[in-house]
């Protein structure tokens, strides 16, 4: 085990306790205040501490936003799992939760298709911003405010010819899927692979995460896709009434 992580994570043990001076620290960790100062202006960096006065440090704010983000993927997950695997079993074919974190959106789940031809998709994979079903259902789901920000920043890498790459043209498209209810891939982040997606929403109405329908093009026509769009609807309405969402 690395030295320094291991008296890093002694400290964050330490001060889950409650605020500690740097004699205390020092004393828990057993050695010299000059190298536990060295470890804790690290963490404060990175806010896994911060000071408390002038004398004592606490637990910093990213420790509970990650404890947060972490619990709430969790719950989604366990939660939304039947309407998942349930719409896998209906379908066939491959269906993904996923949802955004740090402006990222993040596959949190996965039920593979029952065909041959699959997709090489992973749990923990990033999907892009611009040219997936999911993407455009969570950050559609972001005040205008912030869907402008990003839409300004994103850089639209071409990588099919059906592929958004203005600003003006993604924006518009998050309007078209906030109009419809569910997002469409239509073969724009791989060519060979279209999908839908639908939002999967909490108490308040709040869009928790996404759910997606991926399937080959060579197994399903865009028609044929788009006819499973109520199969879609009807589980991520299921899904969203396990995270406590009520109309």
């Amino acid at each position: 085990m690395s030295q320094s992580v291991d008296r890093a994570l002694t400290l964050l043990a330490g001060l889950a306790e409650g605020p500690k001076t740097l004699d205390d620290l020092a004393g828990a960790v057993g050695v010299h205040k000059s190298t536990v100062l060295r470890l804790l202006r690290t963490l404060e960096s990175h806010r896994f501490v911060q000071r408390d006065g002038v004398r004592y440090y606490r637990l910093g704010t990213a420790l509970f936003d990650l404890a947060n983000r972490s619990l709430e993927d969790r719950d989604v997950r366990r939660s939304v799992e039947p309407a998942l695997r349930e719409l896998n079993s209906l379908t066939g074919h491959t269906v993904h939760l996923a949802s955004y974190e740090d402006g990222e959106v993040v596959y949190i789940d996965k039920y593979e298709s029952r065909h041959q031809v699959r997709m090489y998709s992973r749990i923990g994979k990033r999907a892009p911003l611009h040219c997936t079903a999911v993407a455009k259902i969570l950050v559609g789901a972001l005040p205008l405010t912030r869907r402008q920000e990003i839409a300004a920043t994103l850089q639209y890498p071409k990588l099919t010819d059906n592929t958004i790459t203005t600003a003006e043209g993604y924006l518009a498209e998050l309007v078209r899927v906030a109009e419809r209810g569910y997002a469409i891939d239509n073969a724009e982040h791989e060519d060979f692979i279209h999908c839908i997606a639908a939002p999967i929403r909490g108490a308040r109405g709040e869009v928790l995460a996404a759910m997606s329908l991926s399937v080959p093009q060579v197994l399903l026509d865009l028609d044929g896709l788009l006819g499973l769009v109520p199969d879609l609807l009807r589980a991520a309405e299921k899904a969203s009434v396990e995270c406590g969402y009520h109309r």
